[in-house]
C-alpha cells in the first residue's frame, strides 16, 4: 500500500511534458547539395518519434529518434546510423523553442529547434578538439516523402 502511494505522489510531482507538438510533420532542407528530410509524429502520451534521412554525394545515411521521458528527464534521444541511443534532456523551452542537453556528449552537447511559420531550424552544437562547432538545417514543411528537385 505503502509503495502505490509512493508512486502516485511521484507522478503527481513529476514535471509535466512540454508541449512540443509544433515539432511534428515532415520537414525537408534541400540546401548545400543535400536532400535531408526529417519527420515527427505529434506527441501521444508524452512521446514523438521521429526519423531522419540525409542523401549527399550519393550517400545516404540515417538517424532514429524520440522525444520524451527518460530516467534523466524529458529529453530528446537520439540514435544516429542505428547508434546506442543518447538523450539530451530538456534544458530550455519555449511557445517555439526547445534546447535539449547533455555536456557528457562528446560532440554535440545541445541539440536546438526553433519553429517559426512553415520553417523549422535545427541546429547542433559543441567542441570539437577544443573549438566550438555546430551544424544547422532549415527545413520547411512539405507533404510527406516530399523529395527535392533535381
Amino acid at each position: 500500500m505503502l509503495t502505490a502511494a509512493l508512486a502516485a505522489a511521484l507522478l503527481q510531482t513529476a514535471p509535466a511534458a512540454p508541449d512540443l507538438s509544433w515539432i511534428a510533420g515532415y520537414w525537408l532542407d534541400c540546401s548545400n547539395g543535400r536532400e535531408v528530410s526529417e519527420t515527427w509524429s505529434d506527441p501521444r502520451a508524452g512521446l514523438m518519434a521521429g526519423h531522419a534521412l540525409t542523401v549527399a554525394r550519393g550517400r545516404v545515411s540515417f538517424e532514429l529518434a524520440h522525444i520524451g521521458p527518460t530516467p534523466q528527464g524529458y529529453a530528446y534521444v537520439a540514435q544516429p546510423g542505428g547508434a546506442p541511443p543518447t538523450a539530451f534532456v530538456v534544458a530550455e523551452t519555449g511557445p517555439s523553442r526547445v534546447v535539449f542537453a547533455n555536456a557528457e556528449n562528446d560532440f554535440p552537447t545541445r541539440v536546438i529547434y526553433e519553429r517559426d511559420g512553415d520553417a523549422l531550424k535545427a541546429r547542433i552544437e559543441g567542441e570539437i578538439g577544443g573549438q566550438a562547432r555546430s551544424m544547422e538545417w532549415n527545413f520547411t514543411a512539405a507533404p510527406l516523402n516530399t523529395r527535392c528537385p533535381g
